[in-house]
């Protein structure tokens, strides 16, 4: 006899990580496989981050630090912002995941792009919520249309800058606009995963928002993607200490470890490191963009560290025949875009592999039909 499951527990579809290359070299027999799906630094961690990961295993022995302080002030003095308006989270996943839980009942909407981050959906569920879908416009957030699916149910809305998995981004003067029409009790997630990576001037940054008359602004941030720490699962969110102070009364008292706040809290002042991954990911995108045209295949420009490809067939053929090469890929099914693949910047070598294991696949799957 199965468990008693509420409907909207039993219905959920998890979320599909990209495939671990363990994984991959393990089921396939094979080695010296490369992975671009999970959009992760193609440098590694940040080198003063394992520093200071070094100096610290001493202390495993201890409980870390509940409240995140040297990490939080930190970021209050590199960013200024209200120290306590910053909730450090097992990846910035667990502030999505809070902002939800203190907010939501049952019934209760929250509005989101489609597609993107599939988290959003699946933590609203897991609530009992209800998700309102917005269908991007040319692959763009439609603030417009987010703003007409506000009703007196919408507790939260999410706007995901740049966006996963199209990479494109909102206006300053378009987000200002939106943020003065949207009620005042209304939380707005501003996710930022991927801003270090944005080259657009026009972009707006979540930091100016959250002391802004109007709705409250909740701003995403990741030490994962250009810090190179995903393993550790360190991230935060900034806004106004009001609504932190309640995030904090649903917070586990240690949410993030000490290893995860040293790395940090290193890694946050590692300007050298983070412009050369910067420089890294735009190289390679340069490069990615010039060999895709020239397989003759579409792509979405992106101001994150990946991006959209257009495939002739179904993505998880492709997905499938690239994993037999040793080459991790996304397709974008889950998402709804049943042509596309999502891949991030990888170093040189990688990405020449990448292009070259693409033009072999195509090739066999046109042979094949």
């Amino acid at each position: 006899m199965k468990p008693r499951v509420p409907e909207h527990i039993a219905s959920l579809i998890p979320y599909p990580p990209g495939k671990p290359i363990e994984e991959l070299e393990r089921e396939y027999g094979i080695a010296g496989s490369i992975k671009l799906a999970s959009n992760e630094n193609p440098l590694g961690p940040s080198p003063r981050a394992l520093q200071a990961i070094e100096s610290a295993v001493g202390r495993l022995h201890r409980y870390p630090d509940g409240s995140g302080y040297y990490l939080r002030k930190r970021l209050s003095e590199k960013h200024a912002l209200p120290f306590d308006g910053i909730v450090l989270g097992n990846g910035s996943n667990e502030i999505i995941e809070l902002a939800i839980r203190t907010f939501l009942l049952p019934g209760d909407e929250v509005v989101m792009p489609a597609p993107s981050f599939l988290v959003y959906k699946l933590a609203v569920q897991t609530m009992g919520g209800k998700a309102v879908h917005v269908p991007l416009k040319d692959f763009a957030i439609d603030l417009e249309q987010t703003s007409r699916a506000v009703t007196p149910r919408t507790r939260i809305i999410f706007v995901n800058n740049p966006n996963n998995p199209t990479g494109t981004i909102v206006s300053r003067a378009g987000f200002e606009s939106f943020l003065d029409g949207i009620p005042r009790e209304t939380i707005v997630v501003l996710d930022e995963a991927y801003i270090e990576f944005n080259r657009d001037p026009d972009t707006p940054r979540g930091f100016d928002y959250i002391d802004r008359r109007g709705p409250y602004v909740v701003v995403l941030r990741t030490f994962s993607k250009a810090y190179g720490l995903a393993g550790l699962r360190i991230g935060y969110g900034a806004m106004n200490p009001a609504v932190a102070d309640y995030l904090n009364r649903v917070r586990q008292p240690f949410n993030t470890g000490h290893l995860s706040q040293v790395a940090a809290l290193a890694a946050v002042d590692d300007e050298d490191f983070l412009e050369q991954t910067r420089n890294a990911v735009w190289e390679g995108m340069r490069y990615l963009y010039t060999e895709i045209e020239k397989l003759g295949l579409p792509c979405l420009p992106s101001q994150a560290n990946f991006f959209l490809i257009e495939v002739p067939v179904d993505a998880k053929r492709v997905f499938e025949a690239m994993l037999a090469q040793g080459v991790i890929i996304r397709p974008m099914n889950s998402y709804g875009m049943s042509r596309h693949i999502r891949i991030n910047a990888g170093l040189p070598e990688e990405n020449e592999r990448f292009v070259k294991a693409l033009k072999l696949t195509l090739d066999n799957l046109k042979s094949s039909a």
